[in-house]
Formats: structure tokens, sequence, C-alpha cells
């Protein structure tokens, strides 16, 4: 684990009002890094060593989804490794899968943990470990399939370690809520508890379709700050923004505050052109105590970042509160 870092980061433009602004120098990655792929997105951030480290969404030119380990020494400038992570057994020597993507990573204890959409007859969530992100353990699939979207808590809960999920289907899930599970040894999971619904189309259109955790949370004096996406299907198909929400410290199913307006939307040219239009994903957000950079798949093509600073944007989801 890493204390201390230079996050990436970039002030303000001036005369923006927004909380949250794209890096001007957007996308951080584009489609084509690695010679295989199709496109690099939905990929997840963590400090390491003197600088960064990775797992990267990269669907190849035949458009087979799995995960890719990368470094970085400013957050910025990424060498994604060209081929994918290869596991060794974990918990488990169950380690079949028919295809991975959507990391997430945090660091817990005495190790970085990952958590993806594992393809297990369908998508359900996979969790491995490694410690140098050269070497990789698989463990036991959290859930029975279907399922997206793992996102775990960078500590325990209460003495167990925690997730959030969305129970889904086997297609392109056109409904989504978030859940919490917990496990005391990260292979067995339960005490299952719904954390936060789709909001009404009335009240918050933008996430009244489905939604879904994004980056890892992570403690303010508020409490744990989340940002998700939400989706609303239009006559265009699904558009993908990005809330934020924060949860109650010691007990995570409860939500204090959640985000009416969105923070992020499709509006850049490359979240709104791609291999799917009109997508701003979070993954990943790094953070000094004051500042955030967030981490977002756009268009399922390339990957963005934005900023924010986190009382700003705490005092935001307080003030416009569903």
């Amino acid at each position: 684990m890493v204390e201390n870092f230079k996050m990436p980061w970039e002030e303000r433009p001036a005369g923006c009002t927004d909380m949250m602004w794209r890096y001007s120098q957007n996308p951080v990655i584009g489609r084509y890094d690695i010679p295989t792929s199709n496109s690099i997105f939905n990929s997840a951030v963590v400090p390491f060593g003197d600088g960064f480290a990775g797992v990267f969404r990269c669907d190849n030119k035949a458009v087979q989804m799995n995960i890719f380990a990368g470094f970085s020494k400013d957050g910025i400038h990424w060498e994604i490794e060209h081929n994918p992570i290869q596991f060794k057994a974990g918990n488990t020597d169950m380690i079949e899968s028919d295809y991975k993507y959507d990391p997430r990573v945090t660091w817990i204890e005495d190790r970085y943990w990952i958590t993806w959409c594992n393809g297990y007859h369908g998508p359900t969530i996979g969790i491995g470990y490694t410690f140098d992100f050269k070497e990789f353990f698989q463990c036991e699939n959290a859930f029975l399939p279907f399922n997206r979207n793992g996102v775990l808590f960078p500590q325990k809960i209460n003495g167990k370690y925690a997730m959030l999920s969305r129970p889904s289907d086997n297609g392109h899930t056109p409904f989504g809520d978030i859940y919490i599970s917990y496990s005391p040894d990260m292979k067995y999971w339960g005490e299952h508890r719904c954390v936060m619904k789709t909001a009404p189309f009335e009240d918050s259109a933008w996430q009244c379709t489905k939604i879904g955790a994004g980056s890892v949370p992570f403690l303010t004096d508020a409490g744990w700050l989340l940002f998700y996406h939400g989706v609303i299907q239009t006559c265009n198909g699904f558009r993908y923004s990005m809330g934020a929400a924060i949860l109650d410290k010691d007990c995570p199913e409860k939500v204090l505050y959640r985000t009416q307006p969105y923070l992020l939307a499709p509006a850049a040219p490359y979240e709104l052109q791609g291999d799917v239009p009109n997508v701003v994903f979070p993954c990943a957000a790094l953070q000094d105590g004051k500042r955030v950079a967030v981490y977002y798949g756009a268009a399922d093509t390339v990957v963005g970042m934005a900023f924010g600073y986190i009382d700003e944007i705490v005092d935001f989801v307080k003030s416009h509160s569903l």
C-alpha cells in the first residue's frame, strides 16, 4: 500500500462551475493502446510502489473480454501488459471463466483485491488478489449468476468484508439496484441487503432504469463516498451517467444522501461516440483527503479522467439529495 503519492490532478478550468471537470487531455487511455485491443475502458487504478498500477478491461479485435495488468509513473501515461492476466488457484481450484470484464481494485489489510464480472454460466462476480501485480490468484466466485458491478469496501465493516453488487439477468440488463453482501473470509458471502434502488423517472430520470456501484468507496467525515452510475433508457438506447452517494460509516446499507442531479454525463465527443455511445462509467477513484480523480470508461471504448474537491462534492450531495 502507498501512503503518500502524487495524485494526477488538473485544476478546475476558468469559468467552470461544475462539481467535477474532465481532464483536458482526455482520453488518457486510447482504444488501441495495446496491439490486440479493440477498446480499453472500465478499468481500475490504485497507488502502487513509486507510481500506480491498474487492472484494465481490454476487449480484443474478436471482441473477447479480458483483464490486463498495467503500470504508470504518473497515473496518466500507462504501460499495459500485452497478454491478459493468468490466474493461479487462490482459495479454490475452480478458476473457469468464459470472460472477464469491468474490474475494480482495492487494498485491504495485506494485499490488493480485484473484483470483476466473471463469465461462469452467465455473468457473476469474480474475486482475486495480488501482492505485486505480476502474480495473481483467483478465488471462489462471490455469487450465483447473474450479477455485475462487484465493488469491495477498502476495509472490513464490523469485522467482515463487504461488497456492493447489482443482481441482474443474462442479457443487457434493463433493470438493477445496488445490494451489499458480507463475508468472514472472502469465500462465503451472505447477509444480502438492499442499499439503493433506481429513482422514479419524475424525480431523477438519469438513474431511473438501473444503477450500479462504480469506484471503491472511501471514507469522508460524512461517511462513505460512493461514485455510481445511473442509467436511463432513451429512444436512442441506454445512457450512462455518474452520480454520488454517501453511505453510513458503520452501517453502509443505509444511504444518508444521494444526488438527484448527475455529476458527470456524456457530453464530450469520446463519451458520445464509440462502440457504445453515451456512456460515462466510473470504475476507480484516487484521493488524497482533499481531492479526487475518477477514472471512467467512455462510450465503452476509452478511459477518461475527471477531477473534483471532496468537500465540495460532499456538500453538493447533501444539498442536492433525493
